[in-house]
């Protein structure tokens, strides 16, 4: 059941790679051609949940931290001075936050 779930997503993705449209049926000549026998039921859901989106942009941006991160750098750098005293007081607030911690007895006290 694995390799035909892998092979499913394999064929996708040389669909992908070749610009060619993602359907069902180009899914199951493909993983027929590989020698897996897949449902057509799982090449329909398959097709109709890539249909309509990017495939080489959802492989890049896998993890979906990195792309906001990067585009807040120029941001910050535009804004000058303001985006420079920002980290300085959130330091300050977890300097507070740390000398709060201490209340002068342990939990084994």
């Amino acid at each position: 059941m694995a390799s035909s779930d892998l092979a499913a997503s394999y064929a996708a993705l040389i669909l992908a790679d070749e610009g060619i449209e993602i359907t069902a049926d180009k899914v199951i000549t493909l993983t027929t051609a590989a020698g897996v026998e897949l449902e057509p039921i799982w090449a329909s859901l398959l097709a109709k949940a890539l249909e309509g989106k990017n495939v080489k942009d959802l492989l890049s941006n896998v993890g979906g931290g990195g792309a906001p991160a990067a585009g807040a750098a120029p941001a910050a750098a535009a804004a000058g001075g303001a985006a420079a005293e920002a980290p300085k007081e959130e330091e300050k607030a977890e300097e507070k936050e740390e000398s709060d911690d201490d209340m002068g007895f342990g939990l084994f006290d």
